[in-house]
């Protein structure tokens, strides 16, 4: 009679188990999802922090060039006005 006993509780003890566990598989699931939103989250937010960077980045070296550029012609829009000066001093 003992192994009739076994095989009837068998089944239920089956059935209980998997409906316990069932939840926290979908749980573990739905955990691993949301790391993995994190995840490509945090990814994002760096690849957006480089691509603004970059961009600072950028804008100051265009900035560097026009102020290079406007200082290279300040000396030759002078030049004129001293050769003037000198034109009038010399007459």
């Amino acid at each position: 009679m003992l192994p009739i006993k076994s095989k009837k509780m068998m089944l239920p003890g089956l059935c209980l188990l998997s409906m316990l566990l069932v939840p926290a598989i979908t749980q573990a699931a739905s955990e691993t999802g949301s790391i993995a939103a994190s995840k490509a989250a945090d990814q994002k937010a760096a690849l957006a922090k480089k691509a603004a960077d970059r961009q600072k980045a950028a804008e100051e070296k265009q900035k560097a060039a026009e102020e290079k550029q406007a200082a290279e012609q300040q000396p030759a829009e002078q030049q004129p006005d001293e050769a003037v000066k000198e034109k009038t001093e010399a007459e």
